[in-house]
């Protein structure tokens, strides 16, 4: 079993790519997200154009993710998952320097982070954003910078928890999937399977409940096979 959690929304309580457009960003970059709504540009093309137009330093940009809050309930979920050997991989469309700051300051920057790489030039004074997008892929439906049902691909049985637009396209394909928000909208529409919830704790309760289950069939099983 391999557990993959998306970010914004998810483990984190808000949009954090969007907040701090809101904060620090020209104006612009709601022109760029109306574009990406209407599907002018993809979701890649949109968070590079966005992503240029921050207008601030690390340091301001720390500072404000240094008060965003997470679900309470993922710590505990992760140590859930560490103690049943399942491994806890954070897929996301979002930014990895800023998912790694807000993780570090809970303690769990040593979690595998999947995202789009963050990428500053200081040119005395002023910061230029960019964005690298090394899991991409051509063949996204979605034309995200992350490329999500490319990452989640794993021998194991696959548990996904996420919220929004970017685990549209992955949800579908994994075997236990946890839903909310629009996610949770868009799986009722298309008749896709998974559980609701509201924060990780039901997560980490209903999956503990799934490991049982599948215990108890293989203890059945060992017990069956021991006494044909």
């Amino acid at each position: 079993m391999h557990a993959y959690c998306d970010f914004d929304g998810t483990i984190a309580e808000i949009d954090v790519t969007d907040a701090v457009l809101e904060r620090f960003a020209s104006a612009e970059w709601r022109h760029v997200e109306r574009a990406w709504e209407e599907g002018h540009i993809n979701a890649r093309q949109c968070m590079s154009a966005q992503v240029a137009l921050i207008r601030a330093s690390m340091n301001e940009i720390d500072a404000f993710l240094d008060s965003v809050k997470i679900d309470p309930g993922f710590p505990e979920f992760v140590n859930w998952c560490a103690t049943n050997m399942i491994p806890v991989t954070v897929v996301s469309d979002g930014v990895d320097r800023f998912i790694r700051r807000i993780l570090a300051n809970h303690g769990l920057d040593h979690l595998d982070i999947i995202a789009n790489r963050l990428r500053v030039e200081d040119t005395g004074g002023r910061f230029n954003f960019s964005l690298d997008a090394p899991f991409s892929r051509a063949t996204c439906g979605a034309g995200s910078g992350v490329c999500k049902c490319a990452v989640v691909q794993s021998d194991a049985r696959q548990i996904y928890v996420g919220d929004g637009r970017s685990d549209f396209c992955v949800s579908s394909k994994v075997d236990l999937l946890f839903a909310k928000h629009s996610l949770a909208v868009h799986c009722t529409r298309n008749f896709i399977p998974f559980v609701p919830y509201t924060t990780f704790k039901d997560v980490q309760n209903l999956a503990a409940a799934q490991l049982q289950n599948l215990v108890t069939f293989h203890d059945a099983g060992l017990l069956l096979s021991q006494t044909a």
